[in-house]
């Protein structure tokens, strides 16, 4: 039950995650050039993609450290039987932490471009450069949380199932090999 209702949770983290940063995707900032007779200059408008990026951020993380709490980051607990379910365990606990990190970077590294205005003016005929985040560097992240979310969630029964799986050894009798005879 507890475990029903964690999935659960992290589901609609992660959900709230993918969601702000498609969000952050479609509201990243665009540039224009403006002048004013004499200077030209670049004109932004509103910043709310870096908010909603680095809200994604944080519910991406809340939502890795919940599972990894929850499964006791898969090296601190007790040892497992090798079994099916531990090697699928140990698979997707790897492949969650690299789509977690890759979702992490484009979203953070994306806000932070995001939020970089130039204040370049140009005195000169050329118009200036206004920097701005290229297309769909949101919208990676936005990938890479939706395939963090499904690798942990798979990642998280698994584990579940292989800590399931565990018995006591209780032997009924000895099962060693004598060799007092020899």
């Amino acid at each position: 039950m507890a475990s029903t209702l964690l999935l659960a949770l992290v589901f609609v983290i992660d959900l709230i995650a993918f969601g702000l940063a498609v969000a952050a995707e479609q509201r990243r900032s665009t540039a224009t050039v403006g002048n004013n007779g004499k200077e030209s200059y670049c004109v932004y408008d509103k910043d709310i993609a870096t908010g909603l990026a680095v809200g994604s951020f944080l519910f991406l993380l809340l939502g890795q450290i919940l599972i990894m709490v929850a499964s006791r980051c898969l090296c601190c607990g007790k040892a497992m039987k090798p079994s099916g379910s531990r090697a699928w365990a140990v698979v997707l606990f790897i492949t969650c932490w690299v789509f977690f990190l890759i979702a992490e970077v484009c979203l953070l590294a994306g806000s932070v471009r995001n939020a970089y205005h130039t204040k370049y003016k140009n005195l000169l005929d050329n118009p200036p450069s206004c920097a701005t985040l290229r297309k769909g560097v949101f919208g990676a992240g936005a990938a890479f949380v939706f395939l963090t979310a499904v690798v942990s969630e798979l990642y998280y029964v698994s584990y579940s199932k292989a800590a399931r799986d565990e018995k006591p050894n209780n032997y009924g009798r000895d099962t060693g090999v004598r060799m007092g005879n020899l």
